[in-house]
């Protein structure tokens, strides 16, 4: 477990960890000081200033709470306005409680997929997180507050119809022909979705399990076929079931496969249309 209990270069808050430590050690105050933190760059701050939209490039946790403290050098628990928020999504959440969790010495990690809780029946692309309590992995949605689901947002059932798929069920699903790839994506609206978009995030999940927790429209080249995405499914459908011969397959396999994991670079898309930039991921 030391793998996901220690800091990955993207969860590390780095000067912050003083900023961490008073936080309460409860996983949904932990989530509510992300959620005090961030704001999600579209669905709460659509308006944000063309200024401000570096914001959601905020690659590593420690840059995150860069620019909150630049604006509120109070504790991450006092309430800030919706629009001083650092702008961010699904992804800086799940970071936050990651960073949260393992600064406590939890083992936490990331997981990419798909919800179908936010305009069904489409399923938008999603990270959550995962933590170990007690020998069981718990599935938390940390950018939900409790109230006004019909499931547990904390403790998110996983399997067969489960409001969060992971980007591994999505693609065996897609090959089982039991769903619409379609409705799996950005927004029904954009052309951002489908089998091609399911089978990349099948790699984001694999990057992010190893501790490689990119943004969303980071892009390294990793373009595995419809075979090896079956197979990375599979091993990660099996990880994620307890296989513990499947999990040190998939890391093996992600660790040495110079195509699957990033290298020194990326190129970094923009969800606004901006210019893509190849940019270092040395800090």
């Amino acid at each position: 477990m030391d793998l996901w209990r220690r800091q990955s270069p993207y969860s590390d808050p780095g000067r912050h960890a003083d900023r961490l430590r008073p936080l309460p050690d409860d996983v949904d105050a932990l989530c509510a000081a992300s959620r005090n933190t961030i704001v999600h760059y579209r669905a709460e701050f659509p308006d944000l200033p063309p200024a401000r939209r570096g914001e959601i490039d905020s690659r590593w946790l420690e840059r995150i709470l860069d620019l909150d403290r630049a604006r509120h050098p109070e504790p991450l628990t006092e309430p800030r306005e919706t629009t001083s928020k650092v702008a961010g999504c699904c992804r800086d959440h799940s970071l936050f409680l990651v960073g949260a969790l393992r600064a406590r010495g939890v083992p936490a990690r990331t997981v990419v997929g798909f919800a179908g809780y936010f305009a069904p029946p489409f399923h938008h692309d999603h990270v959550v997180v995962e933590y170990l309590d007690g020998g069981r992995w718990v599935r938390t949605d940390p950018e939900l507050t409790p109230e006004g689901f019909a499931f547990d947002v904390r403790d998110l059932r996983c399997g067969a119809g489960a409001p969060f798929e992971t980007a591994a069920q999505a693609w065996r699903g897609h090959r089982a022909g039991t769903l619409d790839a379609d409705a799996y994506g950005v927004d029904p609206s954009l052309p951002f979705k489908g089998a091609d978009f399911i089978g990349e995030y099948v790699v984001f999940q694999v990057a992010h399990r190893y501790g490689d927790e990119l943004l969303l429209w980071d892009d390294w080249g990793a373009r595995p076929g419809v075979d090896e995405l079956d197979e990375l499914a599979e091993l990660l459908e099996r990880a994620d079931a307890g296989d513990a011969d499947a999990e040190a397959a998939l890391y093996e396999r992600y660790v040495s496969d110079a195509s699957l994991h990033p290298g020194r670079t990326i190129t970094r898309h923009s969800p606004y249309g901006d210019p893509d930039v190849t940019e270092s991921l040395a800090r």
